[in-house]
């Protein structure tokens, strides 16, 4: 830089008369006093340091400066900004010369704006630097940080006179823009927008979402919900396609509101194990312009099933028997039973039957799902220490638990318990053996109970919905008062409500790392009336893989490891939860657990899982920073065994194709930097206003004399000195 000097001062007419008028009258008056005093040498002095001192004095009333202007030798620089984000790929820039024309990429859309052609004539003025900007993130394209862009070119160009950004407006990473905008203001260089996209969505048939489960189970339909959102004018009629990677593909015929979003799900029956890909596609509608988002594909794993249960009733009523018949057919399921029937001498007898209740870990860890139907903590029943056993296996074990009172009442004497914790609703206990009723009533699906996989006993929503209002009634139901706090009702009863609301019939919740499920009726044995085991043995095979869930994620003779979520988002805490075991089967309350994490990218890491209690239950986290497959391997050094699992994890999805500009954003970074906004195709007015921008005025520092300490010095300095010379002449 080149620098020019000067030395300024702050005056008006006023202020100037009136220091020349001060000045002239002292300097008379000094003159006289010289005169009168003989012309002497010391009175000379004196009156010549008063006048000096008087006119420092006025001088500083001008408030001189001295001003140093730093001139720029480079030329000024005009940053262009192109966003390269993932949703400028979204189709949906139309030509207004030629609308007939199908719509472009936004990023095609300001590939004009970035040729050397355009930037010729601004040459002789500035410098012209185009660059591409993103995202951090290890996939850039997946995000889109503007405050890191306008930042970095405030930062890299020293002599930056205006910023040109082309963009959709769309962030979603990094700091506010504004931020960066604030900053640019400071140093008075405008944001110039050029708008990519359509202010409005376009007709638009979206796939947002694929929620697959991690693994399901050979022969056994899987429901796969999906969301596909609508931004068409009417309703769209279409064949939804699911195709694994291996099989045959399945096809449904979904209606998707005009304007809307559809929440359903599909079914799909694995017929082999393996690894496989699911592909759910959405086909192109003849109205829609945007079409990359028409499809997703999600992992899931396929293994054989071998489901252990324990079902505990006192009383064989109808809803035990057929239960147990049902259990007994699943091919997955290996079921044991325990009847305290109140009239047998003896517990057990027959094929299934055991004699006793697991009286220690190892005995009953073994269980993936235990039923407990009418029974309590009576004699000849369950005891204290059962059921502490068995909240240990669910808050320990990832086991299932399902509450079934009866007509009996038994269950009631549970509460006090430890189980009493682990109810998912309020009991009447002044109600203890529940309602009856010669009229059959129903159930109601709440809107949870419409999206539940327990409650899926047909295809599609629509249907399942209708069904589950002909379904055969029940003529008992247990005294609930209401659910409890973190519970999610299902179903209620259609027509009976208490003070706090319709009473609830079907309520879940998750405790420590399993899951509850309470069931206030014994009816569902009824619903096989015309229909056989259709609907009967559906629900009761999808409760119990619903209750075991997480236990089947990975399991090996003497450890299962397990995680929630169960299907992460990369930067997500995923907890890791592995039961361990000893050599002799006993579950292990101290050791060195290790999971070895592979990531997509071949990065290795490595959690030490911690001990949490009694049960053999070890704990960890760790945060997925990428998307994929990572291979997990737990080894834990007291039992020698190592178990191999995988985990995929989901990319965040930042970046949405067919959703509109963000034109609010662009807007309030031009209004505060005082720059224009124009869209893509218009901007003549835009480089008119980058063409009409003055020069870059130079950098000035200014030293003010007038409030300097060394000019306040000087001034006492010379009152000082005119005091001694008064004295030495003799005035004082």
């Amino acid at each position: 830089m080149t620098s020019a000097q000067s030395l300024t001062f702050h005056w008006t007419g006023w202020s100037i008369a009136f220091a020349l008028v001060v000045m002239a009258i002292t300097a008379a008056l000094c003159l006289i006093a010289w005169r009168r005093s003989g012309r002497t040498v010391g009175t000379g002095l004196m009156e010549t340091l008063r006048l000096t001192i008087v006119a420092l004095s006025l001088v500083t009333l001008l408030q001189p400066e001295w001003l140093v202007q730093y001139l720029p030798d480079e030329r000024p620089t005009i940053v262009v900004l192109a966003d390269s984000s993932g949703s400028m790929q979204t189709r949906d820039v139309i030509d207004e010369n030629r609308p007939s024309e199908p719509p472009v990429t936004r990023r095609e859309s300001i590939a004009p704006l970035l040729a050397e052609s355009l930037w010729a004539p601004f040459a002789d003025r500035f410098d012209v630097v185009v660059e591409d900007f993103s995202s951090s993130l290890a996939d850039p394209e997946q995000g889109t940080d503007l405050h890191a862009a306008l930042s970095a070119a405030a930062s890299r160009h020293d002599n930056l006179r205006g910023v040109v950004l082309l963009s959709d407006g769309d962030w979603n990473t990094g700091d506010p823009p504004v931020r960066a905008a604030s900053e640019l203001r400071t140093k008075s260089v405008p944001v110039f927008a050029a708008v990519a996209g359509s202010e409005s969505r376009l007709p638009d048939l979206e796939l947002v979402r694929v929620d697959a489960p991690t693994f399901g189970v050979v022969g056994k339909p899987l429901r796969i919900p999906l969301v596909v959102s609508s931004a068409l004018p009417r309703d769209a009629t279409v064949n939804v396609t699911l195709t694994p990677s291996e099989g045959e593909p399945v096809t449904e015929q979904f209606t998707v509101p005009a304007m809307g979003q559809l929440a359903d799900a599909m079914l799909w029956t694995p017929q082999e194990k393996g690894e496989f890909e699911l592909t759910v596609n959405v086909p192109a509608h003849e109205e829609e312009f945007v079409t990359e988002n028409n499809e997703r594909t999600v992992p899931i794993s396929i293994r054989e099933e071998a489901l252990r249960v324990l079902l505990v009733e006192s009383f064989p009523r109808w809803e035990y028997r057929y239960l147990r018949n049902a259990l007994e057919r699943d091919p997955g399921v290996q079921v044991s039973c325990l009847l305290f029937h109140p009239e047998l001498k003896k517990v057990g007898g027959g094929k299934g039957y055991i004699e006793a209740f697991p009286d220690t870990m190892e005995a009953l860890s073994k269980y993936d799902v235990v039923f407990l139907g009418d029974v309590g903590v009576e004699p000849g029943q369950l005891t204290v220490e059962d059921c502490r056993l068995i909240k240990g296996l669910v808050q320990s074990q990832a086991s299932g638990l399902v509450f079934m009172p009866g007509m009996r009442g038994a269950h009631l004497s549970l509460i006090g318990t430890e189980l009493e914790e682990l109810y998912p609703v309020v009991l009447d206990a002044a109600q203890p053996r529940g309602w009856g009723s010669r009229i059959a009533a129903q159930m109601e699906l709440t809107a949870a109970g419409r999206r539940s996989l327990l409650t899926q006993l047909e295809d599609t929503e629509d249907t399942n919905a209708r069904l589950w209002e002909t379904l055969p009634g029940f003529q008992w139901y247990a005294a609930v008062e209401r659910a409890k706090a973190g519970a999610e009702v299902l179903a209620c009863h259609k027509t009976q409500s208490g003070p706090f609301g319709r009473l609830p019939l079907l309520v879940t919740r998750t405790y420590g790392t399993g899951k509850i499920l309470f069931i206030g009726t014994d009816g569902a044995w009824r619903w096989r009336e015309g229909v056989e085991d259709r609907y009967h043995y559906r629900f009761w095979g999808q409760v119990t893989r619903w209750m075991a869930y997480r236990r089947g994620m990975a399991h090996g003779e003497l450890m299962r490891l397990f995680y929630s979520p169960d299907r992460p988002q990369s930067g997500d805490t995923v907890t890791l939860h592995a039961n361990i075991s000893g050599t002799g089967g006993e579950p292990l309350r101290e050791g060195t657990a290790v999971v070895q994490i592979v990531s997509p990218s071949g990065e290795s890491d490595s959690v030490r899982l911690s001990p949490s209690d009694e049960w053999g239950l070890f704990t960890g986290t760790f945060t997925p920073d990428e998307s994929g497959t990572y291979q997990l391997r737990l080894t834990c050094r007291e039992n020698g065994s190592t178990l191999d699992a995988t985990l995929s994890v989901q990319d965040v999805e930042r970046e949405r194709l067919g959703q509109p500009a963000r034109l609010d954003v662009l807007e309030e970074l031009t209004a505060l930097t005082g720059g224009k906004i124009a869209k893509t195709g218009d901007v003549q007015g835009l480089l008119q206003e980058i063409s009409d921008l003055p020069e870059p005025e130079p950098l000035v520092r200014r030293l003010r004399i007038w409030s300097h300490p060394a000019w306040a010095g000087s001034l006492v300095f010379l009152l000082g000195l005119f005091w001694i010379v008064r004295k030495a002449v003799g005035v004082i």
